[in-house]
């Protein structure tokens, strides 16, 4: 009887560690496509060019396009609708938070180093660039795992 009580023991230990594994590797994906949705995002926000500035030889990033094609991309790579709620074909439950946006433009002395000690971020732009940090939640599946959020930091440069 000990035998039985034993193996069923072990089997829902097992079942419980599937679980996790299941989880964590799930967890690891969410992270990995949040970043590069955070990075294509950012890209595409530091390709907006100010044309005004542009005719007159300034390198400068329209503000409102960057931040317009940042949402777009985010949305789009995250399968979020306008608000960055998430559709109903995403994996995440949870909106998604831009806790950062910044455009670092041409009245910067370059290379500028952004820092923002809040998030522990640093990087440094050789020329007008953006930056953005974004909060997720990773819907856990089993519940095994405690909760896991992130702030995913990225940041592109105009390219000329």
């Amino acid at each position: 009887m000990h035998k039985l009580v034993f193996a069923a023991l072990m089997i829902v230990v097992w079942w419980m560690l599937q679980a996790l594994q299941m989880d964590e590797e799930a967890a690891m994906g969410t992270l990995h496509e949040g970043k590069r949705a955070i990075d294509r995002a950012v890209h595409a926000a530091a390709q907006q060019t100010d044309r005004a500035k542009l005719e007159l030889g300034i390198l400068s990033i329209d503000k409102a396009l960057a931040r317009a094609a940042a949402d777009e991309y985010l949305q789009a790579n995250l399968r979020l609708k306008t608000d960055n709620t998430p559709r109903d074909d995403a994996f995440l439950r949870e909106s998604v938070e831009v806790e950062v946006f910044e455009v670092i433009d041409e009245t910067e002395t370059f290379p500028y180093v952004y820092r923002n000690p809040r998030y522990d971020y640093e990087v440094t732009l050789n020329r007008p660039g953006v930056v953005m940090i974004a909060h997720l939640k990773y819907p856990r599946a089993f519940n095994v795992l405690d909760p896991v959020e992130w702030d995913l930091k990225g940041s592109a440069e105009m390219v000329y």
